[in-house]
């Protein structure tokens, strides 16, 4: 078995610029479709030394640019090494950006008629408390305090409509927060992508005729520009290092004398961008929405090289390429987002809108290692099986405890999902239900005596769990068959507590019309503990899903919305201590807008010898 450790974001960056080489960008073509399974990659007894760490992450600079670089993080101000014994420029934006990346034109119309649209939710703009005490949702505060709902109002109306909401809200903004460094809106992750929207979409904040506005804008520019200069250095490797460092690199491409303050700020986004990705591409979070924010914040940055006709380091684009394959494996049949990590099944338009911004046309990562979800697509069926330990607290956005879950659709119609969510407590989702969301009960896979496989703490944190997983997939021969699938894998979730390892075993058919499944308790010591401990075998169903239990309690009916017809059913079982039952209880999945719907589950319960136990089901697909 291959084993995934939970390891260094260094040693895991090194990793992936030395395989960039293998892992080329698949133009659209010939022979090559959107979607399709790239082809698993041959063994590798060791990582290809093609390129080395240098050729693709170190900033390359002469003398010169390095003393430049370093005088600069001294502290010597970047117009008395861009323009010496010169009188400093004005403070303006020195070019127009022409992003690619397209808001939500939804949300921005909401805006334009005094709301805030927010995973759902509507907040009337004269009502909302903008003052640096106040509060609310991690979502909401995400989406007012980045900014990045100048991205939606753009998408909504011309320039010239546009750019009075747009005042109006930064002047509200501007009035609640005075003092940088204080409040939730100086979070450094948001601080960095606020000085991105605010440059990236200048013409609407200071296009207008208030010139005292402009003033207070141009003077907050400067004061976020700086206060990131001193910030970035120390923020932790993942999004928010990147985000901070991005936005140092913005200021010093639009603002006058920036060179200096751009050489500062690329060598250090380079080495965020390499402590934030895993050795395929992944982020460290394994966080779908993570990864998304990612590939958009290096879009608007190239686009600001564009503007300001500046080349940008390779290493960015190179990046951005690495960064799309992840994306796509979790896609489902209907284009949107598998629910991991705290989100919701984030939408296909979002999703596609991202990609075709990014400008990278290649194929979904088929098998990964860091970034931890395993792909098989067969015929129509798509699964999506979560093969890693979840991410370090220091990564991690909303973190759960999802280890060895898995998500099946069939073509556009999801079968098994994960509830999702919890990122978006406190919308339309009930923040008191935002902790149980990123529990292992809320994830189709198996519990045991009702505990997470690896804690859940406060503020989207974990504690101890799961900190190995170990995984084979393979190709099975089956005569008169296309090859199946089988991919095994194993956490030490349990194994402090229970003594017991949970193994899954998931071979998907050639023609993918069979899901067989296999979960194992294995005890993690020779000498296994006697008595008897409860489990619980979740499959929670996709939205629309219609049950109806077998007579004899072993299996059920499951017809899809589109008339589709599977049927589950109950394997034999060793190591039960007692009768297994097989039961439909209630659920509920949150879609990527932040709704949560009313769906079942079914749930295989009952008590396993502490000496270990087997337990085999089924999924077939019948019309």
């Amino acid at each position: 078995m291959t084993s995934l450790l939970r390891t260094p974001a260094a040693t895991r960056a090194e990793a992936l610029v030395e395989r960039v080489a293998d892992a080329p960008v698949l133009p659209l073509g010939r022979g090559a479709e959107a979607g399709a399974e790239a082809p698993a990659p041959p063994p590798v007894e060791e990582p290809s030394r093609a390129l080395a760490l240098s050729d693709v992450i170190a900033i390359k600079s002469g003398p010169g640019e390095a003393l430049i670089r370093l005088a600069y993080r001294l502290g010597v101000p970047g117009h008395a090494l861009a323009a010496p014994f010169r009188r400093p420029q004005a403070l303006r934006v020195l070019a127009t950006v022409e992003s690619p990346n397209r808001g939500d034109r939804m949300a921005g119309t909401a805006l334009r008629a005094g709301h805030f649209l927010i995973h759902g939710v509507r907040l009337p703009i004269s009502s909302f408390d903008f003052s640096v005490s106040a509060h609310h949702a991690p979502g909401v505060e995400r989406v007012v305090h980045s900014f990045s709902w100048l991205g939606d109002l753009a998408a909504s109306a011309s320039r010239a409509d546009a750019s009075a909401v747009a005042e109006r809200i930064a002047g509200l903004w501007l009035h609640g927060h005075g003092a940088a460094g204080k409040g939730p809106a100086w979070e450094p992750e948001l601080a960095g992508l606020r000085l991105v929207a605010w440059l990236v979409h200048a013409p609407l904040m200071l296009g207008g005729n208030d010139k005292p506005l402009k003033a207070r804008l141009l003077a907050a520019i400067a004061e976020t520009a700086g206060w990131l200069d001193k910030r970035a250095p120390k923020e932790p490797a993942g999004l928010g290092q990147v985000a901070t460092w991005a936005g140092v690199v913005t200021a010093g491409l639009l603002l006058p004398h920036g060179k200096p303050r751009r050489l500062f700020g690329e060598a250090g986004l380079v080495t965020a961008l390499g402590d934030m990705v895993g050795e395929d591409g992944g982020v460290l979070s394994r966080c779908p929405s993570a990864q998304l924010d990612a590939i958009r914040l290096l879009t608007d940055l190239l686009a600001c090289y564009e503007a300001a006709r500046v080349t940008p380091p390779p290493a960015l684009g190179v990046m951005r390429e690495l960064l799309v394959p992840p994306l796509l494996a979790l896609r489902h049949g209907d284009g949107a987002l598998g629910s991991w990590q705290g989100q919701g099944a984030i939408p296909a338009d979002r999703v596609n809108a991202v990609i075709e911004a990014s400008g990278v046309r290649t194929r979904p990562l088929g098998q990964a290692q860091g970034w931890g979800y395993q792909r098989i697509k067969a015929g129509e069926t798509l699964l999506q099986f979560d093969t890693a330990p979840p991410p370090r607290s220091k990564h991690g956005r909303t973190g759960c405890a999802s280890t060895l879950a898995f998500e099946l659709s069939d073509g556009p119609q999801r079968i098994v999902v994960n509830c999702g969510g919890a990122a978006l407590a406190g919308g339309q989702v009930p923040a008191r239900i935002g902790q149980g969301l990123r529990a292992t009960a809320a994830f189709s896979t198996m519990v045991l005596d009702n505990a997470n496989s690896t804690a859940v703490l406060l503020h989207g944190q974990l504690g101890k769990g799961v900190e190995t997983v170990e995984f084979d997939r393979r190709q099975i021969a089956r005569p008169g068959h296309r090859e199946a699938t089988r991919i095994e894998a194993a956490h030490n979730g349990y194994a402090s507590r229970f003594g017991l390892t949970h193994q899954r075993i998931l071979t998907l058919s050639g023609d993918g019309t069979e899901l067989a499944g296999e979960d194992i308790l294995v005890p993690s010591s020779k000498n296994g503990k006697r008595g008897k401990i409860g489990f619980a075998i979740r499959f929670h169903l996709g939205r629309g899903v219609e049950v109806q239990l077998s007579p004899d309690r072993r299996g059920a009916s499951l017809l899809l919305p589109d008339g589709r017809l599977w049927q589950f059913r109950l394997g034999g079982d060793r190591g039960g201590a007692g009768e297994i039952t097989l039961a439909a209880e209630d659920s509920l999945w949150v879609d990527g807008d932040g709704r949560p719907h009313a769906t079942e589950q079914l749930v295989i319960e009952g008590l396993a010898q502490r000496s270990g136990g087997q337990f085999s089901w089924r999924f077939k697909k019948t019309g």
